[in-house]
C-alpha cells in the first residue's frame, strides 16, 4: 500500500473529525457535481417523469414547479451547510449541539436509515442501465422473472453492487474522480436520444408535444393544485441531502465555493434536465404512445444498440457516482456516529452495502408498489423536522457559534445535557414527524401532503424553538 492510500484510509477509519485546512479542497465545480449527479441520476429522471405524469398538469406547470423547488433546496442547503463549512465537521456532529452527543445518534441513525434506502434504490436502477447492456449486446431476454427481476436483472443487480464494494474499499478520492467525469456525459446521452425521437417522429415532436404540455383539461385549481405537489415531492426528494449538506460542504474551500456552488448545481442544472428530461417523455408518448418514465427503456424502443451501448454505460456511471456521494457517505457516518471508536470507514460501508443488497432487491416487488411520489414523501416528512431543530439551534438560539471542542467531548461539556439527550429537541421530533408523515397518508390531511416536508420543519424547529426558551 502507497503512502498516500494509507493516509486516505486513516482519514477514512476517522470519519467524523473536523477536516484540515489541507483538505477543504473543492471547489465551486466540485459542490456542483454533487447536485449534477444527484440530479441526474437514473431515479431523478423517473421521479421528474412520474411527476409530469402522476399529477396531470401540463408541461409548463411542471416545469415551472421543479424550477420553484430547486430555488428553494438551494435557500434551504445554504443554511444548513454553513456550519459544515464553517468548523469542517460532519452532520452527525453537527447534529450534537440539538439533540446532544448522545441523543445525536437518533438523527444519525435515522439519516443513515434513508441513505441506505436511497442507496438500495439507486444499486438496482444503476443495475438496469447494465441489464440494458447485456441485452443489447446479446440480444437474450433474460427469461422468467422471479420477484419482478429476470435471471440478466438479477445478475446486474449483484455486479453492480460488488462494483460499489470495490469502489468504496480503494477510498473515496477515486469516488469524487469518478463523479465528475460521470456528470456531463448523462446530458450528451439525453440530447442524443432526443434527437433519436425527434427523427422518428418526423420532425413533428415538438409539436406533438406541446398538445401535451397544454394539457386542455387542466382548470387553474388543478394546475395549482399539481404545482404545489411537485414541489413538495421534489423538496422532499431532496430532503436528506439537505439535513447533512455540511458532509459536503465541510470540504469547500470557503462560502464562496459553496453558495456558488449550490446555485450552478440545483437551479441551473435543473432548467436543463428538467427540460430534456419533460421533452424525452413528451416525445416517447408521441412516438411509443406510451408513458415511459425509465430511459433505459426508451434506449431500448429506440433499436439502436450503438444509443444503448452509450446510455448503458453512462447512466451506470452517473448513478454509482452519486449513490456513493450523496448515498454512501451519509450512511457511513450515521453508522460510525454509533460507535466512533470502533465501527470504522470499511466496516459502516459493509454494513451499508449489506442492507442495500436486501433493499435493492425488493425495489421492483414491494417497495415500488408504494409509488415514486408516496415513497419519496414519506422519508422526507420523517426527516423534516430534524431540519427545522437543526437551524432554529444553530442560527436562532446559538447565533452560528458553536464550541467544536465540546462537540467531540462524549462525557462532559455543554452539549451533554443532562444525560447526553436533548429532551426538547426529542419532544419537538416527535411531535412533528408524527403530524407530518400523517399529512402524506392519513385521508382527511391529504390536501396538506404538498406541503409534507415544510409543515413537518417549521413545526419541529417552532416547537423546539418554544421548549428551549
Amino acid at each position: 500500500m502507497d503512502n498516500t492510500n494509507s493516509q486516505n484510509l486513516n482519514h477514512q477509519s476517522n470519519t467524523l473529525n473536523p477536516v484540515t485546512k489541507e483538505e477543504k479542497s473543492w471547489g465551486s465545480f466540485a459542490i456542483f457535481n454533487v447536485w449534477a449527479n444527484d440530479i441526474q441520476s437514473l431515479f431523478g429522471y423517473s421521479l421528474v417523469a412520474s411527476l409530469f405524469i402522476s399529477f396531470g398538469v401540463s408541461g409548463w406547470t411542471a416545469f415551472a414547479a421543479l424550477i420553484t423547488a430547486s430555488l428553494f433546496v438551494m435557500f434551504l442547503v445554504n443554511l444548513s451547510g454553513a456550519a459544515g463549512e464553517k468548523y469542517g465537521i460532519p452532520y452527525p456532529v453537527f447534529a450534537r449541539a440539538s439533540m446532544g452527543t448522545k441523543g445525536a445518534k437518533l438523527p444519525s441513525v435515522l439519516r443513515a436509515v434513508v441513505a441506505i434506502f436511497w442507496y438500495g434504490v439507486q444499486v438496482y436502477f444503476a443495475s438496469t442501465a447494465v441489464a440494458l447492456l447485456i441485452r443489447s449486446i446479446t440480444g437474450m431476454s433474460g427469461g422468467e422473472e422471479m420477484l419482478g427481476l429476470t435471471m440478466i436483472d438479477w445478475f446486474s443487480f449483484f455486479v453492480v453492487w460488488a462494483f460499489h464494494i470495490v469502489i468504496f474499499w480503494r477510498g473515496m478520492n477515486w469516488v469524487e474522480s469518478f463523479l465528475n467525469i460521470a456528470g456531463p456525459f448523462v446530458y450528451l446521452v439525453m440530447i442524443g436520444l432526443l434527437v433519436v425521437l425527434w427523427s422518428k417522429s418526423d420532425g413533428k415532436l415538438w409539436s406533438e408535444a406541446q398538445t401535451i404540455f397544454a394539457n386542455p383539461d387542466g382548470t387553474w385549481a388543478t394546475e395549482f393544485k399539481g404545482f404545489v405537489a411537485i414541489v413538495g415531492t421534489m423538496v422532499a426528494y431532496f430532503a436528506a441531502v439537505m439535513i447533512n449538506f455540511s458532509d459536503f460542504s465541510r470540504y469547500a474551500k470557503d462560502k464562496k465555493a459553496m453558495t456558488m456552488g449550490n446555485f450552478a448545481g440545483l437551479p441551473l442544472n435543473m432548467i436543463i434536465f428538467s427540460a430534456l428530461a419533460l421533452l424525452t417523455t413528451a416525445g416517447a408518448a408521441v412516438v411509443y404512445g406510451e408513458a415511459i418514465t425509465n430511459p433505459t427503456e426508451i434506449v431500448e424502443k429506440t433499436d439502436s444498440v450503438l444509443l444503448a451501448v452509450i446510455a448503458a454505460i453512462t447512466f451506470f456511471a452517473a448513478t454509482v457516482g452519486i449513490n456513493l456521494v450523496a448515498n454512501f457517505i451519509p450512511a457511513v457516518n450515521g453508522i460510525a456516529n454509533l460507535n466512533p471508536e470502533k465501527i470504522s470507514f470499511r466496516t459502516a460501508g459493509l454494513i451499508t452495502s449489506a442492507f442495500a443488497l436486501v433493499i435493492g432487491g425488493l425495489w421492483t416487488s414491494f417497495i415500488s408498489e408504494f409509488g415514486i411520489g408516496g415513497f419519496v414523501n414519506t422519508l422526507g416528512a420523517t426527516l423534516a423536522p430534524l431540519y427545522g431543530i437543526l437551524i432554529v439551534d444553530y442560527y436562532l438560539l446559538r447565533k452560528q457559534n458553536l464550541n467544536r471542542d465540546d462537540l467531540y467531548n462524549m462525557e462532559g461539556g455543554e452539549y451533554r445535557y443532562g444525560n447526553g439527550w436533548n429532551e426538547h429537541a426529542l419532544v419537538a421530533f416527535g411531535i412533528a414527524a408524527i403530524f407530518s408523515v400523517a399529512t402524506v397518508w392519513v385521508p382527511f390531511l391529504s390536501d396538506l401532503a404538498g406541503y409534507a416536508w415544510v409543515i413537518g420543519a417549521i413545526l419541529g424547529g417552532v416547537i423546539y424553538h418554544i421548549r428551549s426558551k
